[in-house]
């Protein structure tokens, strides 16, 4: 029998066997549990923030862009963006440069039916949508670049049920630039049809966003051959500020280039927030097991007083002795691990599938809390569950290590 498996079969054995005192039996039971609710509770807790950021990433970035090219002081608008778009496409892990229009409205029906609200009326190009709108709920975005009767519109579902517009009803768009006259500021209207109705399960989105082609959108608001924005799809997200560099250089100074990160610098940053105080909050579980398993041993010293002597006069040394306390110490703490994220990772799998927790989306803008575990996750968890494991042992081990074996046979 080797070494290393002489002291891990002590180790198991003494985790097995029957103990005159069951109290530690049942403190070594406690341990693994509480080991394995900190792994579990770690792994539901850190799913349910990439969810949360994962859902609010897709959908926002669904709707906006990866960089944006903004104007810096003037509301004139981008005239020169037909100059600006083929350079911008060449830069590296740049897949597409859309301009866009983008614009309040009020959003109401025909002869004052429905209800009127307001809107994000975004112009963009035909031949590059965003990916969100070529999976409609409700129509479809090849209906957007028929130029035969009124032009379409696009809604948001949250937008299209709070002002009662249904797919291929007649939406009359109110401008905010009211002209001027003797009786007072002249409303200028222009009806649209609904010909698609999006869903990207972000309320914020789905509420306030309409989509049109962009020269529709550059009538309502009075402009011509004018964009405001000049929107960057990149192939890598995290590419976002390497990008927004060179397309700065490539725009001049009038222009400013946003990225994601920035323009979602608040969200992201609170979600980030929320990570580090999930882990240090959930981790003091770990520490309550840790304890568990460092009474365990300290008892178990105690009891094995005999045989910890018995082995020593039979030519153990007292590496080994330390070893097989800590082993059982490592052990304790990897099958709870184990349990745990099996359990953890198990849950957090039924409870998006399903949806188990609801929400209010009007007050946390999804549905449901979504749950999105990694398995780099998984990894640190069950490091940290065994180290913490293993710091618990260094005492009771060392102890055990100091036991004089003449002293403890005497007697027997």
């Amino acid at each position: 029998m080797s070494t290393q498996f002489f002291e891990f079969f002590v180790a198991a054995r003494y985790l097995r066997a029957k103990r005159k005192q069951a109290v530690i039996s049942v403190i070594t039971v406690i341990s693994i549990i509480g080991v394995a609710a900190g792994a579990m509770a770690l792994v539901i807790g850190l799913a349910i923030n990439n969810g949360f950021r994962n859902t609010l990433q897709r959908s926002l970035l669904g709707a906006t862009a990866h960089v944006m090219l903004l104007e810096k002081e003037s509301s004139e608008g981008i005239s020169n963006w037909t100059e600006l778009v083929p350079p911008l496409r060449k830069i590296p892990h740049v897949v597409n440069a859309s301009p866009v229009l983008y614009g309040t409205v009020l959003l109401a029906g025909p002869l004052g039916g429905g209800q009127a609200g307001g809107a994000e009326m975004k112009g963009i190009p035909v031949d590059a949508p965003p990916e969100m709108l070529l999976h409609l709920k409700q129509g479809s975005f090849e209906d957007l670049k028929n130029t035969s009767g009124l032009p379409g519109i696009i809604l948001g579902a949250s937008l299209a049920r709070n002002t009662g517009m249904l797919l291929h009803s007649v939406v009359n768009i109110i401008p905010p630039q009211a002209p001027l006259t003797p009786f007072g500021p002249h409303l200028t209207r222009f009806q649209f049809r609904v010909v698609g109705i999006f869903e990207s399960g972000f309320y914020e989105v789905d509420a306030l966003w309409a989509f049109t082609a962009l020269e529709s959108a550059q009538q309502v608001f009075s402009v011509k051959n004018v964009v405001n924005t000049i929107e960057l799809r990149l192939d890598d997200i995290y590419q976002a500020p390497q990008v927004a560099e060179s397309a700065e250089k490539i725009a001049g100074g009038k222009l400013a280039a946003k990225t994601w990160m920035e323009q979602f610098h608040q969200i992201l940053g609170a979600l980030n927030t929320e990570k580090v105080v999930t882990a240090i909050t959930i981790g003091l579980i770990q520490l309550v097991a840790a304890l568990n398993i460092l009474i365990t041993l300290i008892m178990m010293v105690m009891e094995k007083n005999r045989d910890i002597a018995v082995l020593m006069s039979m030519g153990a040394k007292r590496q080994q002795i330390r070893k097989i306390f800590m082993l059982q110490g490592v052990l304790i703490g990897a099958v709870g691990t184990v349990i745990g994220l099996a359990a953890g990772y198990t849950l957090s799998f039924l409870a998006n599938q399903y949806h188990w927790l609801p929400l209010n989306q009007e007050v946390y803008s999804v549905g449901y809390v979504p749950f999105s575990p990694r398995w780099q996750d998984g990894i640190w968890i069950a490091a940290a569950a065994i180290f913490v494991s293993f710091i618990a042992t260094l005492y009771p081990a060392r102890n055990a290590t100091r036991i004089a074996p003449v002293e403890a046979l005497r007697y027997e």
